[in-house]
């Protein structure tokens, strides 16, 4: 399952990212924002990161208007290795690379086409296994 949240910044283009998570077929659970008015984007950012990081769901993704603040909110979460990508090739080497579990987008800054095609690439990319990353990955989850 995908868990899927944004603040208002977001929501447009997270509506139109959980309708191509349909067309794929792909199972996914919202956590909101519901509507375009003023919201705090650490609840969405917080409940997507909780539901990776718990199992619940296997990746997550987030939207607000930079995609900065709700993934700096998503990575506080012990587990979570939250992206921000603006590009495919970022999303395809934080996949293979870095293991990531949860893509963050800004939906000011990206459009709906590149914003599909980042997630198509998120989500069926999937992680390298080299020793090298996962020593780094290790390195990260440290405390």
């Amino acid at each position: 399952m995908i868990a899927i949240g944004s603040d208002h910044g977001g929501f447009e283009l997270k509506e139109k990212v959980i309708a191509h998570l349909k067309e794929r077929g792909l199972e996914y659970k919202d956590f909101g924002t519901y509507e375009k008015k003023s919201c705090d984007y650490p609840v969405y950012g917080r409940a997507v990161a909780k539901s990776v990081a718990s199992g619940e769901s296997e990746k997550g993704i987030v939207i607000c208007t930079t995609g900065l603040g709700i993934s700096m909110t998503a990575n506080k979460e012990k587990g979570i290795r939250c992206a921000v990508c603006a590009d495919t090739v970022s999303a395809q080497l934080t996949r293979l690379h870095n293991d990531a579990n949860v893509l963050s987008m800004g939906a000011g800054i990206i459009g709906e086409n590149l914003a599909i095609s980042i997630v198509d690439t998120f989500l069926d990319t999937e992680f390298s296994g080299d020793e090298r990353h996962m020593r780094r990955i290790r390195l990260i989850e440290e405390e």
